[in-house]
């Protein structure tokens, strides 16, 4: 018989056994960018439902987290003004957006908007905070659609220039595990040129990690160990919806640059869902804390059933007519490991689905993922690091979809 003592110890292992949560998007019921989209919670270790968060700010959307703070509690999150967002294209009126960026409590439910201080433009996206927490990266978009990139402190104060005018479109950085660089990539300066960069983190000792004409190098994750640098290369010319790529290492000075894999294998530019509510975005390959790589692999002969039209002009930033008639095959998540290239299939649904926007617990654990068959909406599934154990965990509201899955920090004591 159990005593007292061991109850009462159970009970207390119970409570402070650590929340896997995770933050994701539950889709919404007007496609692309939809402004009744919402952003959600889950513990992935709970059977319980999906909290779906309402920030009681009617007017802005696209509520997406940016960065989390080491104390597992407060996250960095950014919010769209609507606007007329409807009357326009995506290229007359994306940039003019007003946004908003908050520090959001996940204990307390508290919102408070911070860089508001020393406002540069209306259009603000932060993409990750600098050591010591008291300052972040910030990308700067002016009202004709440049770009720039600075630091600044939380409040707003001190921005600092990282990337100016004429030097390509940033989007974004990403820290390295030392804390002491920067790895980013930009746009331009000609069409379709994406190179990436590293630098310190006041955007000086610039080095070329990779460019060259006729591809597209996209991404810029550090490796656990920081000698690496993660990007995928999109041979454009031939593939004008960028929906294939090959995935790359490069050494942060430049010094070395290594393709890991043939004939465009990666699903980058990710498409799903139906007519009537359709979705898509880059589909990133991540690290694992091993020093592994996942990634989504397309089956041999595989076709989308999203087919770009680059005829036309595009108006929505998607461009894509649904021909599920024509679609075939999928891709499936696998590991890489660099050193060798050796590839480990993780999944293999039957019939063959489309499986995207994988993300690695922090302990290595567990991996997170998206899957949608052809005419499906996504859901977010976990599985463990080996393939293992595979369920779905959310469809969204509604079984509108869910996306993006994101480990959250675990709270520190």
């Amino acid at each position: 018989m159990i005593t007292r003592r061991e109850f009462q110890r159970s009970l207390l292992a119970a409570f402070l056994k650590p929340r896997r949560r995770f933050w994701f998007t539950a889709r919404g019921t007007t496609g692309f960018l939809s402004t009744d989209s919402k952003a959600g919670i889950l513990d992935a270790g709970a059977a319980a439902a999906p909290q779906i968060l309402d920030f009681r700010r009617p007017n802005d959307f696209g509520w997406g987290l940016a960065a989390c703070f080491k104390d597992g509690r407060r996250v960095i999150l950014l919010s769209l003004e609507k606007g007329d967002w409807g009357n326009r294209s995506f290229y007359e009126y994306y940039h003019r957006i007003r946004t908003h960026v908050w520090i959001y409590d996940l204990d307390s439910g508290s919102l408070t908007e911070i860089a508001t201080k020393q406002r540069i433009d209306n259009f603000y996206a932060p993409s990750c905070l600098l050591p010591g927490e008291d300052r972040m990266i910030v990308q700067v978009i002016t009202a004709n659609g440049k770009g720039r990139l600075f630091s600044m402190d939380l409040d707003g104060s001190d921005p600092r220039q990282i990337v100016g005018f004429g030097e390509g479109f940033p989007y974004g950085a990403n820290v390295s595990p030392s804390g002491k660089r920067l790895a980013f990539h930009l746009a331009g300066p000609s069409p379709h040129s994406y190179r990436v960069f590293t630098s310190d983190l006041e955007g000086g000792d610039r080095k070329l990690v990779a460019g060259q004409p006729g591809h597209l190098y996209f991404g810029y994750d550090w490796s656990p160990d920081g000698d690496w640098i993660l990007y995928q290369d999109c041979l454009y010319q031939n593939d004008p919806g960028h929906d294939w790529s090959d995935i790359c290492v490069g050494r942060p000075d430049g010094s070395e640059h290594r393709t890991l894999t043939q004939g465009q294998a990666h699903w980058f530019g990710a498409s799903w869902g139906t007519a009537q509510n359709p979705g898509g975005g880059s589909n990133m390959p991540k690290w694992t804390p091993g020093g592994s790589i996942v990634f989504s692999r397309k089956l041999p002969g595989s076709k989308t059933p999203w087919e770009i039209q680059p005829q036309r002009p595009d108006t929505n930033h998607f461009n894509r007519d649904y021909r599920p008639e024509a679609a075939r095959g999928g891709a499936e998540l696998c590991l890489i490991h660099p050193p060798d290239r050796a590839v480990t299939r993780l999944t293999r649904p039957s019939p063959p689905q489309w499986e995207m926007y994988p993300d690695c617990s922090p302990d290595g654990k567990q991996i997170l993922f998206c899957r949608a068959g052809v005419g499906e909406a996504p859901a977010i599934w976990i599985m463990d690091s080996g393939g293992g154990n595979q369920r779905m965990l959310t469809r969204g509201v509604h079984d509108q979809g869910a996306i993006h899955p994101r480990w959250l920090r675990e709270r520190s004591s």
